[in-house]
């Protein structure tokens, strides 16, 4: 099977779209005019999420905007889009795209970006995380569903098709009752507070992608041993906001029993090795990294030792459980295509695409509640009652 075609019959089945469009759909015989939005030196073009449009059949790069000129030209060229601009306004006025990426990594320009995305009518392909706080995830949000718009976060592993085969095997009873979600951060040079919102946005939005809705957070936060201070508050790289914490660890409660965990700190061994998430059952226990195609494996074994059980690992992949991987070398490419396609088919039929901006709110208010439990240093019902980021509040 060749790659592309893998990916392209991936894709949820969009090789047949429907007949009856809503207003900002393209024709039938029409490609989606998109454009991209970068921001050379401060964010780029996030992960990719520019050239994707090169690979996608039902659309057609009309323009970039990005405020530095070699970036420009760069972009232009990689993109072959036929006309640039250093003002992405400018480019929304003229140009009238259907569909816009707002690419840059940082995230201090990603409210102002989206929100003149909704001004013009246009759906959003948005870098991660989605932005610094809670009222402004408000705000977008507001402005999209003021005008029916859909907006998709980069929350590639939701697009998975190995995880899709996981969470059915897990709704049919593989792992039994679900009691634990445990994961890490990269624990790098990032360990803690920047490691929590660059990282761990993943690891929050699968855990919802499997546990559903968490009712409550209760956490700590530490620096150099420490519960941190408002004198520990600091501001954060890349646009990120305010930060705190070199060692971080917090606790949600799912529905039933289901608990969830998430750790990160500065590692002397193994950094990056253990970031993902495991899920343990009454029946077994299932690892997966991130990705659109991440390492997926399950033992089923209740007591998680399967060195004592000789109970064999099993990997699930895009083929579904225990069998082979097609893809030999899958990269940001091949999930941000698959995310492109599940925004177009969301905007032909009117649903929301699999990772939605209340997706993407739903892990930010995660992370954002490690502060607040912290901060009040208590549990903390979620979603969280105040909107403003807990890091400015500290008394």
């Amino acid at each position: 099977m060749k790659r592309r075609d893998f990916v392209a019959g991936a894709a949820l089945g969009l090789a047949t779209l429907t007949a009856g469009r809503p207003a900002g759909a393209a024709g039938r015989d029409q490609k989606y005019r998109v454009a991209v939005i970068g921001r050379t030196g401060k964010g780029n073009y996030g992960h990719g999420l520019d050239v994707v449009w090169n690979d996608i059949e039902q659309a057609q790069v009309v323009a970039v905007a990005d405020a530095d000129p070699k970036g420009l030209a760069a972009a232009a060229q990689r993109l072959k889009a036929p006309r640039t601009y250093a003002d992405y306004r400018q480019m929304l006025d003229k140009e009238r795209p259907q569909i816009v990426s707002v690419a840059p990594r940082w995230l201090d320009c990603h409210r102002e970006m989206v929100l003149a995305c909704a001004e013009h009518g246009c759906h959003v392909f948005l870098e991660k995380p989605m932005c610094p706080d809670l009222e402004q995830a408000d705000e977008m949000v507001a402005a999209f569903e003021k005008r029916n718009l859909k907006l998709a976060i980069a929350h590639q592993t939701r697009y998975s098709p190995a995880l899709a085969h996981a969470k059915k095997a897990l709704a049919d009873g593989l792992l039994g009752d679900l009691l634990e979600l445990r994961g890490r951060g990269k624990e790098d040079a990032r360990a803690g507070g920047e490691d929590l919102m660059v990282l761990g946005t993943h690891i929050m939005d699968l855990m919802r992608f499997f546990a559903g809705d968490p009712q409550w957070c209760a956490a700590q936060v530490r620096a150099n041993g420490r519960p941190v201070t408002k004198a520990d508050v600091r501001e954060g790289a890349e646009g990120i906001g305010p930060l705190a914490g070199d060692e971080i660890h917090a606790m949600y409660r799912f529905g039933g029993i289901t608990m969830g965990y998430f750790s990160t700190h500065h590692a002397r061994h193994g950094a990056a090795a253990r970031y993902g998430l495991e899920i343990r059952g009454s029946k077994g226990l299932l690892t997966t990294t991130t990705g659109a195609f991440p390492e997926v494996w399950f033992v089923e074994d209740p007591s998680w030792q399967p060195g004592r059980s000789k109970a064999p690992w099993k990997r699930i992949t895009s083929q579904g459980i225990d069998r082979p991987e097609p893809i030999a070398d899958p990269n940001h490419h091949h999930g941000n295509r698959l995310l492109a396609l599940d925004l177009i088919q969301a905007i032909e039929t009117g649903r929301q695409p699999q990772g939605s901006m209340y997706d993407g709110r739903a892990a930010l208010e995660m992370i954002l509640a490690v502060y607040e439990s912290h901060r009040q240093n208590a549990p903390v019902p979620l979603p969280l009652p105040h909107r403003k980021h807990p890091l400015t509040l500290f008394s």
